[in-house]
């Protein structure tokens, strides 16, 4: 093993407003894995290099399970601990070996190649009409940014994805607002240990109702399909499984995609001469949406995972049970993977270093393929109904999402055309 100098461990602002990139660059240099301060106090570990990232989350001394977490174990982790969720939230990303093997398998019927097709005309459906909406609300000066100006990601990049998968499980449109700001509770890492708390526990009883529901009245929809596997064999999966799933499909589900979006709209729009190339056509627009996930990932460092022994990772020794963050972000732009040109948005990019956004190894996104139709659907249909769509906001002075999980902006104002026209 290699002996690491004594460091302060890096601060990660819980309210986003951090210079995202010049951190990672920082973090990139320290080493293989660097120390970072989370909530409460706790010293965790984040693995911001391609290539030891790479390794790290597909190690088989690697694990996910909340139990190898040792300062849960020790009973160090209050209630209303910020990042509590993401570690004992029962479902897929949260178990290993044959636990994560039958509870990925229960919800991957979902997102095959064939029922992600299916899809595809209620995606373009929804584009349509939310671009239809997205142009009303900007002619009615709808959230006060003045006429002609309306917010993308209340009207466009947020119901998108949640509408494809509230109609994938079967969840009513009445109940989508409340569930993503539940989501958003969750997400975030500058909220108080009580607002915590209740954010997971109105969610857990508003999903426990629907799961009620579906139970009464089955559908041809995944919450379903989940209950109907219980219910054929109880040892496939548990009611907290269940809900678990529930709520780890509605948060990664659409949080993501909409940041996504968000983010390459932004991309886009201060990179004029890039998006002049996709919309002649000599650059597909499957390559902005890759381009997006590797330059600016929608998730930044995602928690948890947790050397089942004292491990090294790229020269930096990482202790037995430490909570380790994925820093997908500051993987997108290690130089070492993307070459010297790694903090470039350019859509013409050799693509075949791949990205790490959607993970790598038995826990990748299942929902990978759903996110790059919604997002690729999206944008071709978004700049070719407005070609000249820009901020109206400069880019500097929108909000951050306040959390060192997700990497967004909270409102993206745009001008649909340009002032006098």
């Amino acid at each position: 093993m290699t002996a690491q100098p004594e460091t302060e461990p890096f601060r990660l602002d819980p309210d986003g407003a951090d210079d995202r990139h010049t951190l990672n660059a920082r973090l990139r240099a320290h080493g293989g894995a660097a120390p970072v301060a989370l909530p409460g106090g706790l010293t965790g570990y984040a693995v911001t290099r391609h290539a030891d990232l790479k390794d790290f989350l597909a190690h088989p001394d690697v694990a996910k399970d909340a139990c190898h977490f040792a300062a849960l174990a020790e009973g160090r982790i209050p209630e209303g601990w910020p990042l509590l969720t993401f570690a004992t939230v029962p479902g897929m990303t949260t178990a290993d070996g044959a636990d994560h093997r039958r509870l990925r398998g229960l919800a991957t019927k979902a997102f095959t190649p064939r029922r992600v097709e299916e899809l595809r005309p209620r995606v373009a459906e929804l584009t349509t009409s939310l671009l239809d909406g997205l142009a009303e609300a900007a002619a009615t000066d709808a959230d006060g940014y003045g006429t002609g100006v309306a917010d993308l990601r209340r009207h466009f990049a947020l119901p998108l994805p949640m509408g494809v998968l509230c109609g994938l499980m079967g969840i009513d449109a009445e109940h989508t607002d409340r569930l993503h700001t539940l989501s958003n509770r969750i997400v975030n890492t500058n909220t108080t240990p009580e607002s915590a708390v209740a954010a997971n526990r109105e969610m857990v009883a508003i999903l426990a109702q629907l799961a009620a529901i579906r139970a009464a009245a089955p559908g041809d929809d995944l919450i379903s399909a989940l209950i109907t596997a219980r219910e054929e064999d109880g040892s496939r999966l548990s009611e907290q499984e269940l809900i678990g799933t529930m709520l780890l499909l509605i948060v990664a589900g659409h949080e993501t995609t909409l940041n996504l979006i968000t983010n390459a709209v932004r991309a886009l729009c201060a990179h004029r001469d890039q998006l002049a190339l996709l919309q002649a056509g000599k650059v597909g627009w499957e390559a902005a949406v890759e381009e997006t996930m590797r330059w600016d990932a929608p998730v930044s460092f995602f928690p948890f995972r947790y050397p089942t022994r004292d491990l090294e990772v790229g020269g930096t020794l990482i202790p037995k049970g430490a909570p380790v963050l994925a820093g997908y972000t500051a993987a997108g732009r290690d130089e070492t993977a993307h070459g010297p040109d790694a903090h470039v948005f350019d859509v013409t990019r050799d693509q075949s270093a791949r990205h790490l956004s959607f993970g790598h190894g038995a826990h990748y996104c299942i929902g990978a393929p759903l996110a790059r139709l919604e997002a690729t659907t999206a944008l071709r249909a978004l700049f070719t109904r407005h070609p000249d769509l820009d901020l109206a906001i400069p880019e500097p002075e929108l909000p951050a999402h306040p959390s060192f999980v997700g990497n967004s902006r909270q409102v993206l104002p745009v001008r649909l055309t340009p002032v006098g026209q």
